[in-house]
């Protein structure tokens, strides 16, 4: 079954200073979404100054001309809105869900930010937020079962000059080496409304919201010229089997086997992307059907693009061993699972199972305001356009089985893979020994 064509208000406008505005009209309940983009993300970091873009994203929650430390949680909080940031390779984003009475405090807050951060920026503020990165590092990264796996498998993905090769939250001397003026330099660069998208989505008059908009953003001046990113450029494929182990404080053997795949966005993107639902979207897939279910080999198994929209983006399978299954019997499985859809296909059922399963979650999703925002603020950001939101479920539609199996037999052959592969370290020397053989001669 299919849905009937989805189609969201979708209007624009730019200010002179080069602000990109999207608005997203709906009634449907009294909330409004305001959802900021920056164009800059770990891409934009040079060697020495890693998790910048990150620590930034912190730092920016710690108050500007008129808003004190932590205040614009607590405004937004005691508004009964809800709020947070997120940093990624190519971007990094800050939004607010709040009653639609408090859309001009939303706006107000990411304007005073932006164009009046830096009086506020202060040694002792950076030194705190310093702090809570590493902290936030050595909990989710260092310390985590698997956390290395963000910024490992990018690694082994990426070549060593690629913006996307270094880790996204940054080294530990980096961010130790960070200075109140390099942060200052870094804000100057990219934190300026040329350089930004701004969304809002959800139940507001459109008027009212370009007056806001005009009034706060309006007189913020535009910024200088950005250093361009080095050439995103790769072959279409690694050109061989690229292999890491990884003996980590787990209990069970894990696998993340990547794959490079065409751009977000591009029309081949589209296939690989039904081809990762095939392979590992819910317990219909390939996956969880053969190893879960079946052979139970894997407790659980995944699968999942990027989403990068220069150069190349990854596909990932993510699949977890089961109790008494050791790495070489789980990388062999997956393996075969994987040479079967590179060389045989799937049929059209599979395509139609999963352009459902994914237009159910994207049109289910589009009813949220903050999601719908979030979207509006990619689409502009990366394409320039936001009303390509509307083409998406269409996008999905037109792709065939015949379209997946050639991105299947030109892109999950075995000279188009990258094997992160994590060993409980706690495990005998004998059996590590054992499955780093059969990972490396295989």
């Amino acid at each position: 079954m299919q849905f009937t064509r989805m189609r969201l208000p979708i209007d624009t406008f730019r200010l002179p200073n080069g602000l990109f505005v999207t608005l997203s009209e709906d009634h449907t309940a009294p909330l409004v979404a305001v959802n900021l983009w920056y164009h800059v993300g770990s891409a934009n970091e040079r060697m020495g100054r890693t998790g910048f873009a990150h620590l930034f994203e912190h730092m920016l929650f710690q108050g500007s001309a008129n808003v004190a430390a932590n205040e614009h949680f607590e405004l937004v909080q005691r508004a009964g809105g809800t709020l947070n940031g997120s940093t990624w390779l190519d971007r990094t984003n800050y939004f607010e869900t709040v009653p639609s009475n408090q859309l001009a405090l939303a706006l107000w807050l990411e304007a005073d930010r932006m164009g009046r951060l830096l009086p506020a920026m202060t040694q002792q503020k950076l030194d705190t937020q310093r702090d809570v990165v590493k902290n936030e590092r050595r909990w989710s990264v260092d310390n985590q079962p698997y956390g290395t796996w963000w910024e490992k498998l990018p690694a082994l993905a990426f070549p060593p000059d690629h913006p996307f090769h270094h880790s996204l939250i940054g080294s530990m001397e980096d961010l130790s080496e960070a200075s109140l003026d390099d942060i200052a330099q870094f804000f100057a660069t990219y934190y300026t409304p040329d350089n930004a998208v701004l969304s809002i989505a959800g139940d507001f008059e459109p008027g009212e919201a370009r007056r806001l908009v005009e009034q706060y953003f309006g007189p913020i001046p535009r910024g200088t010229s950005r250093p361009p990113l080095p050439s995103m450029k790769l072959p279409p494929t690694f050109g061989e089997w690229r292999r890491e182990l990884v003996l980590d404080a787990v209990m069970l053997p894990r696998l993340y086997l990547a794959f490079r795949s065409p751009v977000f966005g591009s029309d081949e993107y589209y296939a690989a992307s039904v081809t990762g639902a095939i392979l590992g979207m819910r317990r219909g897939s390939r996956l969880h059907r053969a190893l879960v279910r079946d052979r139970q080999i894997a407790s659980d198994a995944t699968a999942f693009t990027f989403d990068l929209p220069k150069g190349s983006d990854l596909l990932v399978v993510d699949v977890t061993a089961r109790p008494g299954i050791d790495a070489e019997v789980l990388e062999r499985e997956v393996a075969a699972e994987i040479d079967t859809v590179h060389a045989d296909g799937v049929d059209s059922t599979e395509v139609e199972r999963a352009v459902a399963l994914i237009e159910t979650d994207f049109v289910s999703s589009m009813q949220a305001a903050g999601d719908r925002a979030d979207k509006l603020s990619l689409f502009a950001t990366y394409f320039g356009d936001p009303r390509l939101l509307n083409e998406q479920v269409d996008r999905y539609r037109a792709v065939t089985a015949q379209q997946v199996n050639v991105f299947a037999r030109s892109r999950l052959g075995r000279d188009n893979r990258a094997s992160l592969l994590y060993l409980p370290r706690e495990g005998d020397v004998e059996s590590a020994e054992t499955a780093t053989v059969a990972v490396t001669g295989a």
